[in-house]
């Protein structure tokens, strides 16, 4: 029940997220001449240079992301993606047709959607959710690589260089206003996630304490394809301890988190590292 009940929060507070996104880039930025970031900054050209309707730019942008993010992330990932993707989608649809106006100056106007949307997609993120793609790409670039070489990299530089594709593409094909004030819409944005995410794209060192550590570890390679660092530990009241490090991305961590719950005895905590230096 317990469960049940943490999915169905889960899923209204991504729901309430999608709508805050989707109410921030229809009423908000978009009639102040700025575009989101991301697959939707993408979608949003396309819109623009065609005549297309946004809604379905949108969610055939996003579609090949959603799909390969619930193969490599799993399907409580996916589950959680398109039911965030559907609502901003929608949302989107519904609120290009409501009347609102803010009357300010476009700098004040674009720096309030920016935080509006950094409020929703924060939403999203922290209960595991995605409705962007370059999210996505950026975790299966970081995963290549990490196979490749057996080190863990930040998603920073990649969504960086994502985003900047967008960005200069709207520069030379929409107009400079718009590709600045979207540039302000992302500084805006990624600031208020990074608030209540603590910098969801940097790497995630996970500090696990147990007196049995041998499931845990299983676990985390068999569904995580992560490895370990164990080394014992004491306690003052527990006693001989083993304490498991891991390093995961933030999108990891939902999966984290089940693994520990479902070993009883063990205490974790989650750190925020900027570089792993080898």
């Amino acid at each position: 029940m317990n469960k049940k009940l943490s999915n169905i929060v889960s899923y209204l507070m991504i729901t309430a997220g999608a709508l805050l996104a989707s109410f921030s880039v229809a009423c908000i930025l978009l009639p102040n001449d700025a575009i989101d970031y991301g697959t939707a900054g993408i979608a949003i050209i396309i819109s623009k240079l065609t005549g297309w309707k946004l809604s379905p730019c949108v969610f055939a942008v996003f579609l090949p992301f959603l799909v390969s993010g619930a193969i490599i992330l799993g399907k409580e990932f996916g589950i959680k993606a398109a039911i965030g993707s559907v609502v901003y989608t929608v949302g989107i649809d519904v609120f290009e047709e409501v009347p609102f106006e803010i009357n300010t100056e476009h700098f004040l106007a674009v720096a309030f959607g920016g935080a509006i949307l950094g409020a929703g997609l924060a939403l999203i993120l922290r209960q595991g959710g995605c409705i962007d793609g370059s999210e996505i790409f950026a975790n299966i670039v970081i995963r290549k690589l990490s196979n490749i070489t057996g080190r863990d990299f930040s998603m920073s530089s990649i969504l960086i260089a994502f985003n900047a594709g967008v960005y200069l593409t709207a520069f030379f094909v929409i107009n400079r206003n718009s590709a600045m004030l979207s540039l302000l819409v992302y500084v805006v944005a990624t600031a208020v996630i990074d608030h209540f995410t603590d910098h969801f794209e940097a790497i995630k060192q996970v500090t696990i304490i147990t007196k049995e550590p041998d499931d845990i570890i299983r676990s985390i390679k068999s569904e995580l394809n992560k490895t370990c660092t164990v080394m014992d530990s004491y306690g003052v009241i527990s006693g001989d301890n083993k304490t498991i490090i891991c390093y995961i991305n933030y999108f990891e961590l939902s999966k984290m988190k089940e693994i520990i719950a479902s070993h009883k005895g063990a205490f974790s905590t989650v750190t925020t590292i900027d570089e792993i230096i080898k």
